[in-house]
């Protein structure tokens, strides 16, 4: 744990938010395994302190861009977690009209510049939002969430890359969970970290314990202030794990049950319960009762997004061209 001092009443807002997530996706994994939801889904339980680690520090209007697992992101960026539903169901209400589902969704309304379902799409995207700012002489930020896979594709070169030689205001996160799909990143990468590789471009680069959310409360605050006055981008590797396969109904036979168990054993939830237990900020009956407040806002939006309206047939050939 971090021996920086915080708010207690903060962190208790936080882990609220980190909740908030893993009731989310435990929801949305139980309704895809009843056939409830069409198309894939892909969980980010056992990552929830790196999304809201990172987006504490983000005002409304400061951008993110997300992943094809990144139902963590926009929630902590603050969307709506019944229109997410709505959204996964498929229906007309939804954030995009049912047309992106799962991995699509965007809200520019809160700085969400999309999910994407193409590994790396979100980074270059992210330096052309940086660039818009910049012109703007904006003190706004970027955030671009991506996983440990995006890292070897060329989109990572380019968009860090145009970041670092224009000293654009983004905060590239890796959420390191280990597995590019079922490929362990070790296998494809000989650097011990992935922040070596910001040293290739000019800029700082740190790694992050990403199942702390005190750890990535600090590194974060850093790399966000930095690129609000103007300093340029920061590479941060958030080091956590995704408690499930690459999607939701993968058997995930490239990993050991013992691999598994030593990861939720360091569940980024449990370790911001108890440090709130030792604070005094919550009591156990605090906390249950927490966790219950957030599990029952979930299953209304839940029941919210099942009541949705499914798109008529010929919307299918709107919002196909600009105008």
């Amino acid at each position: 744990m971090s021996g920086v001092a915080f708010d207690p009443a903060w962190i208790v807002e936080l882990y609220r938010r980190m909740v908030r997530i893993r009731a989310f996706e435990e929801k949305a994994a139980e309704l895809y395994q009843k056939g409830a939801l069409p198309g894939f889904l892909h969980s980010s339980v056992g990552q929830e302190a790196v999304p809201v680690g990172v987006c504490a520090w983000l005002e409304r209007d400061d951008l993110i861009t997300s992943t094809h697992r990144g139902h963590g992101h926009i929630l902590a960026k603050g969307a709506d977690p019944a229109r997410m539903f709505l959204e996964l169901y498929g229906s007309e209400e939804g954030y995009n009209r049912g047309k992106g589902g799962s991995m699509h969704i965007m809200d520019f309304s809160i700085g969400v510049l999309g999910a994407n379902g193409i590994v790396g799409a979100g980074i270059p995207i992210a330096a052309g939002a940086g660039i818009s700012l910049q012109n703007r002489g904006s003190d706004r930020v970027v955030a671009c969430f991506f996983g440990d896979g995006a890292v070897t594709t060329g989109a990572f070169h380019e968009g860090v890359n145009m970041a670092a030689i224009w000293e654009l205001p983004v905060v590239f996160v890796c959420e390191n969970n280990q597995y590019a799909e079922s490929t362990p990143h070790r296998t494809v990468d000989r650097a011990p970290d992935l922040t070596v590789r910001a040293q290739g471009y000019g800029i700082p680069g740190e790694l992050v314990d990403g199942n702390d959310l005190f750890a990535v409360l600090e590194a974060a605050q850093r790399a966000v202030e930095r690129a609000r006055r103007g300093g340029g981008p920061t590479l941060l590797e958030c080091r956590t794990y995704r408690w499930y396969g690459h999607y939701i109904g993968d058997p995930a036979v490239y990993r050991s049950d013992e691999e598994v168990a030593s990861w939720k054993a360091r569940d980024p939830l449990r370790r911001v319960a108890a440090w709130l237990l030792e604070q005094g900020a919550l009591d156990e009956e605090g906390e249950a009762r927490l966790r219950a407040e957030v599990e029952a806002e979930i299953e209304a939006a839940a029941e919210a997004g099942a009541r949705g309206r499914r798109p008529a047939p010929e919307s299918a050939l709107e919002d196909v061209y600009a105008g």
